[in-house]
C-alpha cells in the first residue's frame, strides 16, 4: 500500500486515518501536503460536525519519514508545521485517537487536536534532539500550553518516550482507555460532541486558542441564531435539544 491519508464520514463524524504501515505510519512529504486541503474540504462540509484523527492498525504515527529529511530538514519541517496549523485551525471539534507510538510529527498532530484519547500502552515522544533538528517555535508553544514548560523541556531535551500514565498526568492526553476500549470510547465521545451546539463549540474553540477580537462577532451570532432559545426550552421541557446553528460557509 502506498503511504496515504484516507477518510470517511459517518454519522456527522469525519475519520482521517494515517496509513503507512511499512514505516509505522510515518508521514511522508506527500502526506503532509495532502492534509491541509483534506481538512479544508471537510471543514466546508456541513455534514461534518467533528473529526477524529487516528493511525492504521496498532500505531498512531511514528513521526516524519526520516528519508525525507536528507540534506535539510527545513522543507519537510515546513510542510509538517503547515499541516499541524491546518489541523489546529479546523473549526469543529477534533479528537486524536492514539494507539502505539505517537512520536515526533505524530505528537505535533495529536497536540493540534482539541482532545486526545489514548489506549493503555501507547508511547509518546518528541525526538528532534536525536537528529539535531530545531523543533518549530509554534509547535513548542503548543506543547508547552498542553503540558507546561517543565514537561515540554523534558520531552524536547531528552527525546525520551513517556508512557500513558505520565502523558495523562502531565496533560498530554485527556483519557487513557484499557486495551480494546479506545474505539468504543471515541464513538461515545463523538456522539456527544455532535449532539451539542456548534455555536458554543466554535466560539469556545476560538477563545480557548487565544483569539481575543471576536467577542462581538459571537454575541451577534448567538443573538441571530436559535441555539440559546432551543437549549433553554429543551432544558425546561426535559427533552433533547435540536440545535440548528452551523458555521457560515
Amino acid at each position: 500500500m502506498e503511504p496515504q491519508l484516507s477518510h470517511q464520514v459517518t454519522d456527522s463524524v469525519a475519520t482521517v486515518v494515517i496509513r503507512n504501515p511499512a514505516k509505522r505510519n510515518a508521514m511522508t512529504a506527500d502526506m503532509w501536503r495532502a492534509l491541509p486541503p483534506l481538512l479544508a474540504g471537510l471543514a466546508r462540509d456541513p455534514g461534518v460536525r467533528a473529526l477524529v484523527l487516528t493511525g492504521e492498525g496498532r500505531t498512531f504515527c511514528a513521526g516524519a519519514d526520516i528519508s525525507t529529511l536528507q540534506g535539510s530538514a527545513g522543507p519537510a519541517q515546513g510542510l509538517a508545521v503547515a499541516a499541524e496549523e491546518a489541523l489546529a485551525a479546523f473549526p469543529k471539534p477534533t479528537v486524536a485517537a492514539v494507539r502505539g507510538h505517537c512520536v515526533g510529527g505524530g505528537v505535533q498532530l495529536a497536540a493540534a487536536c482539541d482532545l486526545r484519547l489514548a489506549e493503555d500502552g501507547a508511547l509518546f515522544g518528541v525526538t528532534p534532539a536525536r537528529l539535531g533538528i530545531v523543533y518549530p517555535s509554534s509547535s513548542t508553544r503548543r506543547l508547552v500550553s498542553l503540558v507546561g514548560p517543565a514537561t515540554a523541556k523534558y520531552l524536547l531535551f531528552t527525546a525520551e518516550l513517556i508512557d500513558t500514565e505520565r502523558a495523562l498526568r502531565t496533560g498530554l492526553v485527556d483519557e487513557v482507555l484499557p486495551e480494546g476500549e479506545l474505539e468504543k470510547r471515541v464513538a461515545e465521545l463523538t456522539r456527544t460532541l455532535v449532539s451539542r451546539s456548534q455555536l458554543t463549540q466554535a466560539a469556545a474553540k476560538e477563545f480557548a486558542n487565544g483569539r481575543e477580537d471576536r467577542d462581538g462577532h459571537w454575541t451577534e451570532q448567538a443573538r441571530a441564531g436559535a441555539d440559546t432559545a432551543e437549549g433553554v426550552a429543551a432544558f425546561l421541557e426535559r427533552r433533547t435539544p435540536h440545535f440548528t446553528w452551523t458555521p457560515p460557509a
